[in-house]
């Protein structure tokens, strides 16, 4: 059975509100509904389409409790970074509003032309310190 399409990523963050604000903010996903799980979050999602569970999933960590553990597991928390995971990548439209937004927010960030692609990224860091990588059509901005 081949895989079909990437369902979400989740994030444990001890920077539950900021890293929703973050995403909400920032990214301009929104909050939708997340089943009653014994453990803190939220389940962000793109478009009003709530049927594919989400695009990211925040995990609070700092609640204390069972609950996240009795669900997922233990996990040795670092709080902050990528770990073996790099960066993740969105496909977006708008790269001049972007870097207003990103401005506006404080929020540094890196510019890259992919060579031999129509393609403009930006790199940056949410308040976990993990690599976001915003993908623009080259054709966009400069």
């Amino acid at each position: 059975m081949p895989i079909r399409k990437l369902g979400h990523f989740s994030v444990r963050t001890p920077h539950l509100e900021e890293s929703m604000r973050f995403y909400v903010e920032i990214l301009g996903l929104h909050i939708g509904y997340r089943p009653p799980l014994h453990f803190p979050g939220y389940w962000l999602y793109q478009g009003g389409d709530e049927a594919d569970f989400g695009v990211v999933h925040l995990i609070g960590t700092g609640g204390g409790g069972s609950g996240l553990a009795d669900y997922l597991g233990e996990r040795k928390e670092t709080g902050h970074g990528t770990g073996a995971l790099d960066h993740l990548a969105f496909l977006a439209d708008d790269i001049d509003e972007f870097r207003e937004r990103l401005d506006s927010n404080g929020i540094a960030y890196q510019q890259r032309n992919v060579p031999g692609l129509d393609l403009r990224q930006l790199f940056f860091a949410d308040p976990s310190g993990i690599t976001i990588e915003m993908n623009f059509s080259g054709a966009q901005g400069v």
